[in-house]
């Protein structure tokens, strides 16, 4: 049974963090939630999203490798937060986005932030399983306290970029619509990719000063939530 504890443990250090912060983002959506169902689906959506991202990062490994333009292993993290960025966009979009639940301007962003949430679950999961198999029970917490507050929080924050986009054309034409989509891709994989560069560039000692840079942007985007809630249909 002792043979289980360091995968029980890397699970509970990976699910209970990020269903944490899934209670607190469901809040924002608390005049007309979203079915049970759908976030829970949504969440399994972005898990499973973890297991098509890794051979894909895998495999793009060798093309990406150092630039002498840039500094080492940019242009892998670039290619790695854009991968992940799209895969998570997939993955709510298959599972949530097209559903006829989602019928108000902030569901996209509560889909995508949930989608995120499942994803880094599942990866801190996978992250925690290396420190708790062969070192203290400390340094374990050390990890999980970083991935809490940095890691998790900028899958949040750049998956909240899409919902955000597609909150702002929630309205509007099909086209527009995955015009903004394409936007918010894109912005989400630029927020992600700048975050990799501090950590790629910052001693260990600072990186709370990078953490600092999501935080900075979570408030930003509780925010613009507050406008987001109070986008009407154009005819109304």
């Amino acid at each position: 049974m002792e043979a289980y504890y360091p995968i029980l443990a890397a699970l509970a250090g990976g699910l209970l963090p990020a269903l944490a912060w899934l209670w607190f983002w469901r809040r924002e959506d608390s005049r007309h939630p979203e079915p049970r169902r759908l976030i829970a689906l949504a969440f399994f959506g972005g898990m499973v999203a973890v297991a098509v991202v890794i051979p894909i990062e895998k495999f793009v490994q060798p093309y990406a490798g150092d630039v002498a333009w840039l500094p080492p292993m940019t242009l892998l993290f670039i290619a790695w937060a854009f991968i992940e960025e799209i895969t998570k966009f997939l993955a709510a979009y298959v599972t949530v986005l097209r559903r006829a639940e989602d019928d108000e301007p902030i569901d996209p962003v509560i889909y995508m932030v949930t989608t995120a949430l499942g994803f880094a679950a599942a990866e801190n999961t996978l992250f925690l399983l290396s420190p708790l198999a062969g070192s203290t029970v400390f340094q374990t917490l050390i990890t999980g306290n970083l991935r809490f507050v940095g890691a998790t929080l900028l899958h949040v924050l750049s998956s909240a970029v899409i919902g955000l986009a597609l909150a702002l054309a929630f309205y509007a034409k099909r086209n527009v619509k995955r015009r903004y989509a394409f936007i918010g891709v894109l912005f989400a994989g630029i927020v992600h990719s700048i975050f990799n560069f501090f950590i790629i560039n910052t001693a260990e000692e600072h990186l709370l000063r990078t953490f600092a840079f999501v935080w900075v942007g979570i408030i930003v985007l509780l925010a613009v939530l507050e406008f987001v809630k109070r986008i009407k249909p154009r005819w109304t």
